[in-house]
């Protein structure tokens, strides 16, 4: 049976599939255990659902600073001396605290079993990594190295195999000039064929595919990294509002404001507006209208409605929250709106 050419081989032909995993909660000296006790030099980070979130390799526990590697070298060569770890000293080693999502590389870049091994080494090439996860539906189901490329194209091309024990930094080169023939890091350029022999064609639709691939998956990473910063925001003035209490002075101010639009000739004005995670439920209630919204309030929100309720309810007057936007498809931003109409 012929081997076939390394250019037409996909992800899935080549990957490992028993790859070993960890959580962004895994310990850094058990990240660090598995490396040594797998002889791997690196190992994904995955969530609940099997979804890449970033890689751990030797480089990110010793850190990429000399200072960084300074501060972790002891630890580390601790490990390496006892491979079955001693945990007491290491749970005495500040350097070897922290978890895998504390020091992971992120976000990752990953490919699906249908990518072909020239753009994956490309891919390496580019972002100068070692290694990919391959992803079906967005959930892991194998790794690729460069090791497995090489292998690859060893097993196609036997003459052309490199020595085994080649420089890491010459990795590229050999694997682009395997595959495509072409220089280390540059886009493959077109080479004339022998008289007599068929041209591969190096322009495909396939190709064209995997750059729209690249561009959502690169858009997609850039919406939940803003989906992340906007929940870290979030987070912090929460913290800020549960420790703020609102003072007279404040109380005023908020008259003022109604008084300023009712004369504006409006029947409302908004007194406060926060994150609905300051709500216990994270907004439920007041989304779907309960009527006991007002006990799932917290901090700044709790004390305006208790001001409310204490010194405006029986003069006439209205207090409504609503759900003011939706981001991701649920509730973001509270309003609390004093009413005077009907």
């Amino acid at each position: 049976m012929n081997t076939p050419a390394p250019s037409a081989l996909r992800a899935a032909d080549v990957m490992t599939t028993e790859v070993a995993t960890v959580t962004p909660q895994t310990p850094i000296d058990a990240v660090a255990r598995l490396l040594l006790d797998r002889a791997i030099s690196a190992v994904p980070v995955i969530d609940a659902d099997g979804e890449p979130l970033g890689m751990v390799s030797e480089g990110d526990l010793l850190g990429r600073d000399p200072q960084d590697r300074l501060a972790r070298r002891d630890w580390w060569l601790d490990l390496l001396a006892d491979r079955k770890g001693r945990p007491a000293r290491l749970a005495s080693l500040t350097a070897a605290h922290g978890t895998a999502g504390d020091v992971m590389a992120s976000p990752v870049i990953t490919v699906t079993e249908d990518t072909a091994l020239p753009e994956i080494a490309l891919l390496l090439g580019r972002h100068r990594i070692k290694r990919v996860p391959v992803v079906r539906d967005g959930r892991l189901v194998g790794i690729i190295s460069r090791a497995d490329l090489l292998r690859a194209f060893a097993a196609a091309h036997p003459a052309a195999s490199r020595p085994q024990h080649q420089p890491l930094t010459d990795f590229v080169r050999t694997v682009m000039e395997l595959f495509l023939g072409s220089h280390a890091g540059a886009a493959p350029h077109p080479v004339a064929p022998a008289p007599g022999a068929v041209a591969e064609p190096k322009f495909s639709a396939d190709t064209l595919r995997g750059l729209v691939e690249d561009h959502q998956h690169s858009v997609a990473q850039q919406h939940d990294a803003a989906r992340r910063a906007r929940a870290e925001e979030r987070s912090k003035l929460v913290a800020e509002i549960i420790d703020t209490h609102v003072t007279d002075a404040q109380w005023q101010a908020m008259l003022h404001h109604a008084r300023t639009a009712a004369a504006a000739g409006a029947f409302e004005c908004e007194l406060l507006r926060f994150p609905a995670t300051l709500c216990r439920d994270a907004g439920r209630a007041i989304n779907v209208a309960e009527a006991d919204w007002p006990g799932t309030l917290r901090g700044e929100a709790a004390e305006l409605y208790l001001r409310w309720e204490r010194e405006l309810k029986g003069r006439g007057f209205h207090l409504a929250a609503r759900v003011l936007d939706y981001p991701d498809g649920k509730p973001g931003d509270i309003g609390l709106f004093l009413i005077w109409g009907e």
